[in-house]
């Protein structure tokens, strides 16, 4: 995926302005990258979506890749999950598209779902990849889980991540393992490593994970505390050769708690990056659903 191939750059608040992709024509569908990637993740997906008759929208999520985002604040609601979907709807207006299906992977799965029960007119169905409520998470937190994902507490701490991944950003993100770099392609891979070595793009990024343990978690205690769910349909997918199911059991057990409507899905045989491993096989679980069977 070029620089020059369908990229804009598009102000939605006076302070974020989010790098954006847009392809194809047909009902409409935005892409959610997850941590560290940028949209480029996607590059696999996107003609396969626009071939079988759709629009795509991939955003840098705020503070990620080359979009910008506002300076951190001590509560961490500049990256609330509750405003980066925020973003993403007032992108989706701008960019012609009133209702839009959203698929998220990763921490881009939180957007989606925050989309899903924020702006309920706005999404038509929703798709998260490798994701369960950051509240299930943390209920279900044993010394498995931390010592698996030691990540989002580490994350979470002050300064010190910022310092660690300082170091040596590319070794710390694994981009420099072999066969990233051929998953990503040449122009990507390189797009994501200048990401990783920008601090303020690296501290934006945390500054997600410190939202998550905090005003996130507030949010979704909420929503379940006043029965709130989604009610698009939905479909739940996640990596057979990463560990959400083995840490959580069946994923669509604890979702069945989240949704009206919940249509299905299942493990896709591709390790975390499954846009990036398995593109194939993301789509044909995903082309059903987004056409409403």
């Amino acid at each position: 995926m070029s620089e020059a191939s369908g990229v804009r750059y598009v102000d939605v608040t006076a302070d974020v302005r989010l790098r954006v992709r847009v392809a194809g024509s047909g009902p409409p569908v935005v892409l959610l990258h997850g941590h560290p990637r940028t949209h480029t993740t996607w590059h696999r997906v996107v003609p396969l979506l626009v071939a079988a008759g759709h629009t795509v929208v991939c955003p840098d999520l705020r503070g990620y890749g080359r979009s910008t985002g506002p300076a951190p604040d001590a509560e961490h609601r500049a990256y609330a999950k509750r405003a980066v979907a925020g973003d993403v709807r007032a992108l989706m207006r701008l960019v012609g598209h009133e209702r839009f299906a959203v698929v998220g992977h990763d921490r881009g799965s939180y957007v989606a779902l925050r989309l899903a029960l924020d702006h309920p007119e706005a999404v038509t169905a929703l798709a998260v990849v490798d994701c369960i409520p950051i509240v299930e998470h943390l209920d279900r937190c044993d010394a498995r889980f931390a010592g698996a994902w030691w990540h989002w507490f580490f994350y979470a701490q002050p300064e010190k991540p910022e310092r660690a991944i300082g170091a040596d950003p590319v070794a710390w993100y694994g981009l420099d393992r072999p066969g990233v770099a051929a998953a990503l392609g040449e122009d990507n891979h390189a797009d994501v490593v200048a990401a990783v070595r920008d601090a303020a793009t690296v501290r934006a990024m945390l500054e997600d994970y410190r939202a998550g343990l905090t005003v996130d978690r507030a949010d979704e205690e909420a929503d379940r505390a006043a029965g709130r769910r989604v009610t698009c349909p939905t479909l739940v997918l996640w990596s057979s050769r990463d560990d959400l199911e083995d840490l959580h059991g069946d994923p669509l057990a604890i979702w069945a708690g989240w949704t009206t409507d919940l249509r299905g899905g299942g493990p896709v045989d591709s390790g975390h990056h499954v846009a990036e491993e398995a593109p194939q096989e993301l789509v044909v679980a995903l082309l059903p659903f987004l056409a409403g069977r």
